[in-house]
């Protein structure tokens, strides 16, 4: 069985080359690239993304990568995302008071989790949906997280039974979206990339898709 080609759209993100090495050894031939014909014919394409919530918006807009993710979205092209890389699929995000549009795929804003400690830094549960792909046969492990920010509310639904996003929760202070698979549009707040051998399960899970 051919090897699938994802592309980690290289925006300026940071620690990018750990997902890389991850995704290869989940089985797939990655390239690094912000180029939009490689962005366009790829498989999947994974969006990393590392620090504040504006920055990251602010890197993808100036590579045009909120128009590569629209366009691969709108003709069904699967697309990850990861942390911060999450985080951006929503409308809007909140930091420091600082209010940043984001790429609005999804309703809602991300904001400082109410927590007695933060960073959400190390290993954690999450609680997935009846029928994840994502999380099959992994349903139990424990993710990597490092973060302050989620998004704590879900509120979009899908047409049918068929269509509504499965959304994965886990709890650090108050109760925030760890995942979402919503049609082509898939997401983690944690990091598949430094959760060990569950976090190359479930990058395999995506790949399975594609």
């Amino acid at each position: 069985m051919p090897r699938k080609q994802v592309v980690v759209l290289d925006y300026g993100s940071g620690n990018v080359h750990s997902a890389v090495k991850a995704l290869v050894h989940a089985g797939a031939e990655v390239e690094l690239t912000r180029d939009p014909r490689a962005v366009a014919a790829a498989d999947g394409l994974l969006v990393p993304g590392v620090g504040a919530f504006d920055a990251v918006m602010h890197q993808l807009r100036a590579v045009r990568g909120d128009e590569l993710i629209d366009r691969r979205l709108a003709g069904g092209r699967p697309v990850l995302g990861i942390c911060v890389g999450e985080q951006v699929m929503f409308e809007r995000g909140i930091e420091r008071g600082v209010e940043t549009e984001g790429l609005g795929q999804w309703p809602g804003t991300v904001r400082e989790l109410r927590a007695p400690i933060l960073p959400h830094m190390g290993w954690n549960t999450v609680s997935p949906p009846e029928g994840s792909v994502l999380f099959e046969g992994i349903a139990d492990e424990r993710f990597y997280f490092v973060h302050s920010y989620a998004a704590t509310e879900w509120t979009l639904e899908g047409r049918n039974a068929a269509t509504r996003p499965r959304v994965t929760w886990a709890e650090h202070g108050e109760p925030f979206v760890a995942a979402v698979e919503n049609g082509p549009l898939s997401a983690t707040q944690f990091h598949p990339e430094k959760s060990g051998d569950a976090g190359i399960q479930l990058l395999r899970n995506w790949l399975s898709t594609l």
